[in-house]
């Protein structure tokens, strides 16, 4: 429901915890669980039973789909896209019989960035701007800006443009987006837009 005083829309069985902040058009849907002191940016979408933990930072635009768990100590910059019951781990090396509270890793999705569905990332691994994590990969270290991994653990196939289309290099080792025509340079095992 939408009120003069929350400029959000959440649904009557969203639970929003104490010291949340939550941007302006931001859409919580069924189910979903805010916890303490997340911060949501301005115009994402929180779909259906997703569980978003203490102290988590969405950026603007942020698309969070069904089934997502995102735990303490994940921080996704602007125009992220988590697709379906993906998961993000925050700690290392998980015991029920040992408290590991004070032990959570940090992981850094950075602006762009797209997530597949049933993906894994392991804590501690960033993930590159415009990174492309294809679904059902396990991401056990970093991705590089506009990589594409794919696969248990995920490796890397190539490279995506802005737009996500597979990004094919020629031998000056330029390549055009065929959606958006933007240039990007692979120079020295990296990818910049022109």
């Amino acid at each position: 429901m939408m009120s003069n005083e929350k400029k959000y829309f959440a649904h009557e069985t969203a639970v929003i915890d104490e010291g949340c902040e939550i941007g302006e058009g931001t859409r919580i849907w069924h189910f979903s669980h805010l916890m303490p002191n997340c911060k949501i940016g301005k115009s994402c979408n929180i779909g259906q039973n997703v569980v978003i933990s203490p102290d988590v930072v969405l950026g603007d635009n942020c698309k969070v789909q069904n089934n997502v768990s995102i735990y303490t100590g994940v921080i996704c910059e602007d125009d992220v896209f988590l697709g379906p019951s993906m998961v993000f781990t925050n700690v290392v090396n998980p015991r029920s019989g040992v408290n590991r509270r004070g032990e959570y890793t940090r992981t850094l999705v950075k602006k762009g960035a797209t997530i597949g569905a049933n993906a894994t990332i392991i804590c501690g691994h960033d993930i590159g701007e415009y990174a492309f994590i294809g679904a059902g990969a396990v991401v056990t270290k970093e991705v590089l800006p506009y990589a594409l991994v794919v696969g248990n653990p995920a490796r890397q196939l190539g490279w995506m443009s802005e737009y996500g289309h597979r990004l094919r290099f020629g031998s000056d080792h330029m390549a055009t987006c065929p959606e958006s025509h933007e240039k990007y340079l692979l120079e020295n095992g990296q990818v910049r837009k022109l």
